[in-house]
């Protein structure tokens, strides 16, 4: 009897471990309730829990998943989905360039091409809402915005020449375990300019095919956050099928409850 009991134990505590198991690579992300620079339905926008690359793709990782799937190689690749630059940082379908290093982040990947990758790992890119809420901390705290040194030093870092030769990890990591959202490259994500295109609400994403939209800012709540605001300008000028040198992704991964 205590034996069984015994056993019983042990697989519940395992069942528990692996319930809350954190994915390799990935950093568990804490949802919460916070309020972007933007907001149509709502000031407050809920984020659910979720967990987050703590490096952004690199060129190795992006060299094993053309060679897995080659219609995302660079010869093979659809005009509808990439433009003429994309993977130009290339030699060829498999090679680099010697300029470029296995452990920088990939970039001249379209907003196609870096969510075939993502879903392709059983996972996905994230929304803007989750990735503004990520990169809002700091080494320290979840919320940095409060500090007045927090967007001085971020908008420091995109006045300097961004470029996609270093290698990921280089910057001081922030209070999730995640690295490089800012200083390093911009990033995709799965609604990149919801915030910014026609229509009554935020999540309307299909108003334009193209998911392109280049109108102006809108109903941001902290026009002094001219950090997020260039994001938001970024994210706007884009075409899902546009390339750029300092344009690269992460992935994140839904929890299963």
């Amino acid at each position: 009897m205590k034996g069984h009991v015994f056993r019983l134990l042990t697989l519940i505590l395992i069942t528990q471990t692996s319930l809350f198991a954190q994915s390799e690579n990935m950093a568990f992300i804490k949802g919460n309730r916070y309020i972007p620079l933007y907001g149509r339905d709502s000031t407050v926008v809920e984020v659910k829990d979720f967990e987050m690359d703590i490096y952004p793709i690199t060129n190795a990782q992006f060299q094993d998943f053309v060679a897995k799937y080659p219609k995302w190689q660079k010869s093979n690749a659809l005009k509808l989905f990439t433009d003429k630059s994309y993977l130009s940082n290339w030699e060829n379908d498999f090679e680099l360039k010697s300029s470029e290093k296995p452990d920088s982040p990939v970039t001249y990947v379209s907003w196609f091409a870096a969510k075939a990758y993502c879903e392709c790992q059983g996972k996905r890119l994230p929304t803007v809402d989750e990735w503004e809420y990520v990169a809002m901390a700091d080494e320290n705290i979840r919320d940095a915005r409060i500090k007045p040194d927090y967007n001085k030093q971020i908008l420091a870092w995109y006045e300097a020449p961004r470029t996609n030769e270093n290698s990921i990890g280089q910057h001081p990591k922030n209070v999730w375990g995640i690295y490089d959202l800012h200083g390093l490259v911009w990033e995709w994500t799965l609604d990149f300019n919801s915030v910014l295109i026609t229509g009554e609400s935020r999540k309307d994403v299909d108003k334009d095919s193209n998911l392109f939209c280049g109108s102006a800012a809108v109903n941001a709540t902290d026009l002094m956050n001219y950090a997020a605001f260039m994001r938001y300008a970024i994210r706007g000028s884009l075409k899902a099928k546009y390339s750029m040198k300092n344009l690269g992704f992460r992935c994140v991964k839904d929890i299963n409850k």
